[in-house]
């Protein structure tokens, strides 16, 4: 990872962090600041698998499959930008997906990592087991709409300490044997 990169990701760690707090510190208003979050993330997600479709992924073998995620985050974070007077429910039917998805997947490229003998699968296996408790709390929780609130910011805290971490990780870098 390059240095412009570590920065990059630790500022959006600490914005992400801000955020969290800020929707801790006033729940009530929170709940459309996570709409909002979800929504712009979801779109700026689309927007960039898009561009990096359009500008290398359609020249690779698969890479049609870009284009298709792109579109539809792009297409599910414009809707979500719409959702701002609907029931709390259909948030928490999204965070549930969010995590539940993330987390499986997660779980899935740690059994494949352990398989070819990768060393550090452990602090993945954490992420992907926390997700599935954050979507398990969600289905636990979905009468309350403090409880979104609650369990997005949470997810956030730990998506942005996560980022925070691997940003200051030390990478190894190949010897080059140059003679």
């Amino acid at each position: 990872m390059t240095a412009f990169r570590r920065i990059k990701e630790i500022i959006h760690g600490l914005i992400s962090l801000g955020c969290a707090a800020e929707m801790l510190a006033y729940p009530s208003d929170g709940y459309t600041l996570v709409i909002y979050l979800l929504g712009i993330s979801l779109t700026l997600y689309g927007l960039g698998t898009l561009i990096y479709y359009f500008q290398m992924a359609r020249f690779m073998v698969g890479g049609r499959t870009m284009l298709y995620i792109g579109i539809i985050a792009f297409d599910f974070g414009v809707f979500t930008n719409t959702l701002t007077d609907v029931p709390h429910y259909y948030i928490l039917l999204y965070l549930i997906l969010i995590h539940a998805f993330s987390g499986l997947v997660e779980i899935l490229r740690v059994m494949e990592a352990r398989r070819y003998g990768a060393k550090s699968w452990r602090l993945k296996l954490a992420h992907g087991i926390i997700n599935l408790v954050m979507a398990f709390s969600c289905v636990v929780f979905i009468k309350q709409l403090k409880a979104a609130v609650f369990i997005y910011s949470l997810g956030l805290i730990y998506s942005a300490v996560m980022r925070i971490i691997s940003a200051c990780r030390r990478t190894s870098m190949p010897k080059w044997n140059v003679q």
